[in-house]
């Protein structure tokens, strides 16, 4: 798990027109909170941030006017078109602190020759992990899976000190069985017109 180190400068106009302000100079709007404190309003630098953010549950270490806390992203805004962020929500946390987090699913293997449609039910798997060994990801194996079966999260290898978020029993990627093709009308009538 990547360890980021960020400088964040305390925030204290807010509405629109003042994230408005802050996102035409490069920067993003953020709020830190947890660990029963004041939630603390900041602005991050957007390119730092966004890189940043390509980690999945990346830790990043924020320097707030001197000021050293430990965060993990807890909620991304981003603008629904272009995608470049809007706000961000950071929750503090500490070594050896559990957090509930989503992890992302890799699938890995081949389904069993003539197969079927691998459905993803869980493209993120729920688990409790330590907040600095967070897993980037788990691998799930689908080789050799015939229709009709399915991984749950039970059957999933976590790494050592990460537990399970959600029920042992959730399907996290099944196989579907797959669709008979219909013939096209034009092609039956014309078979039975050479018949």
């Amino acid at each position: 798990m990547s360890d980021v180190k960020i400088t964040a400068e305390p925030r204290s106009e807010f509405g629109k027109g003042a994230a408005r302000r802050v996102r035409a100079a490069g920067r993003v709007p953020g709020v830190i909170y947890g660990h029963g404190a004041e939630p603390v309003h900041v602005t991050l630098p957007g390119h730092e941030l966004m890189l940043a953010l390509k980690t999945p549950n990346v830790l990043i270490t924020l320097d707030v006017e001197g000021r050293q806390e430990l965060v993990i992203p807890k909620a991304v805004q981003r603008e629904a078109i272009r995608g470049f962020l809007v706000h961000v929500d950071l929750l503090t946390v500490k070594r050896g602190e559990k957090v509930t987090v989503e992890i992302p699913v890799q699938v890995e293997g081949e389904l069993a020759p003539g197969g079927g449609i691998l459905e993803h039910v869980l493209n993120a798997l729920p688990v409790e992990a330590e907040a600095t060994h967070i897993p980037e990801s788990v691998s799930v194996s689908v080789q050799g899976l015939e229709p009709g079966a399915s991984v749950l999260a039970k059957d999933v290898t976590l790494p050592s000190g990460v537990s399970l978020a959600v029920d042992p029993e959730d399907v996290v990627v099944q196989v579907l069985q797959p669709q008979a093709e219909e013939p096209e009308a034009g092609a039956a009538e014309s078979e039975e017109a050479t018949a």
